[in-house]
């Protein structure tokens, strides 16, 4: 998938429970999206922040991430040599337009079709960028990162493949099958709606196995 991210970090709460003005204007690349977006059910009770939205080469929005629980920072040496240091808790939900092939919007080229493939691969690589192995010298992060990206990709590409296990999860209330793999740094699953969108998610220190999806009504409330 050739996209672009439009980051929007969520700005801390300002007195009173009112965000400041600077996190409203992260909804604004949501809002642009045709698709419906999705993040956990109803039964998580605990924090949600908007992430980041990816674009086509043509600005339309194709994917999004809704995070869920502790905001995750990076999982460097300083986390991984603490024992006592206690694990983030966090499960962040990857939405994807199910777009067929089609031509660009100037006419030039072919974008490419996305598919559970794109949400798997969206949601393994979303897991490396909170991901720093301990042992590992600053110097190597780049060169561990494009290598494990490169196995992100080759995983979701053979999602019927012995990486990968299968399990049933609600999306709207409805129990849909899902592709899954667990790692030392945390989870993945990848799997559709009946709305015309793949469904990636992707943390550590949840389980996957309690989990369930279901549709924004409105993401402006993010804001």
């Amino acid at each position: 998938m050739e996209t672009t991210s439009r980051v929007g970090a969520q700005a801390p709460a300002a007195e009173g429970g009112q965000q400041l003005p600077s996190a409203r204007r992260t909804v604004d690349g949501y809002l642009l999206a045709p698709f419906p977006w999705y993040g956990l059910d109803e039964a998580f009770t605990g924090q949600r922040w908007l992430m980041q939205v990816g674009t086509a080469a043509d600005g339309a929005v194709e994917h999004g991430s809704i995070g869920h629980g502790d905001e995750p920072s990076v999982r460097n040496e300083h986390v991984a040599a603490s024992a006592d240091e206690p694990r983030e808790k966090f499960a962040v939900v990857v939405t994807v337009a199910a777009n067929p092939s089609r031509r660009s919007a100037d006419g030039t080229g072919l974008l490419e079709a996305t598919s559970v493939s794109s949400a798997a691969w969206l949601a393994g690589v979303g897991l490396l960028s909170f991901t720093w192995p301990g042992q590992m010298d600053h110097s190597l992060r780049d060169d561990w990162l494009e290598q494990q990206t490169e196995t992100a990709w080759s995983l979701a590409d053979d999602l019927d493949g012995p990486e990968w296990s299968t399990l049933s999860l609600p999306v709207d209330g409805v129990p849909m099958p899902f592709h899954y793999r667990e790692s030392e740094f945390g989870w993945v699953l990848a799997g559709s709606t009946a709305e015309g969108v793949h469904v990636g998610a992707y943390g550590r220190g949840m389980s996957a196995y309690g989990l369930g999806f279901a549709m924004i009504k409105d993401i402006s409330t993010y804001a």
